[in-house]
């Protein structure tokens, strides 16, 4: 497995309450720029349209050689899920607080492109900082057993 994107903000942002794993639907031009790594999740979400899941504010760098193949970089992209995780999706984005996020991205051992999807739910800025100070002391714990 090659991670070629990570989104790092969203665990800070979020309380992630459950993980999907969802194909994408790529050109041929855009699956190149994401081996090459030219991909960027960070301002990225997901939206249900029609019973189709699709990934909006994803930003696929054009493919160098591509020329007239190349599409919009940050053009809408529909995730491939199994219908019943779309329903259970639908049944999630209604209740109130909670977003689809994806984490990361990467390219399996066969060769596909994967996105792994998140049902999260907003931190308050004061979750963000009781995050941040625990980090802080079991940093600080770690360097005192370390003397």
């Amino acid at each position: 497995m090659k991670l070629v994107a990570n989104n790092k903000k969203a665990r800070h942002d979020y309380f992630i309450e459950e993980t999907y794993e969802a194909g994408i639907e790529l050109t041929g031009t855009e699956i190149k720029s994401v081996r090459q790594g030219k991909v960027s999740i960070k301002e990225s979400y997901a939206r249900i349209r029609n019973g189709e899941v699709f990934i909006l504010g994803m930003n696929i760098s054009p493919y160098e050689q591509g020329n007239r193949f190349n599409v919009d970089p940050v053009r809408p992209r529909r995730l491939l899920l199994h219908k019943r995780e779309i329903r259970k999706l639908i049944g999630y984005q209604t209740l109130d607080g909670l977003t689809l996020v994806p984490l990361r991205m990467y390219i399996n051992d066969r060769g596909r492109a994967k996105v792994e999807l998140a049902v999260a739910r907003g931190k308050k800025n004061y979750d963000k900082r009781h995050d941040i100070a625990k980090r802080d002391a079991e940093r600080r714990m770690q360097q005192a057993r370390r003397k």
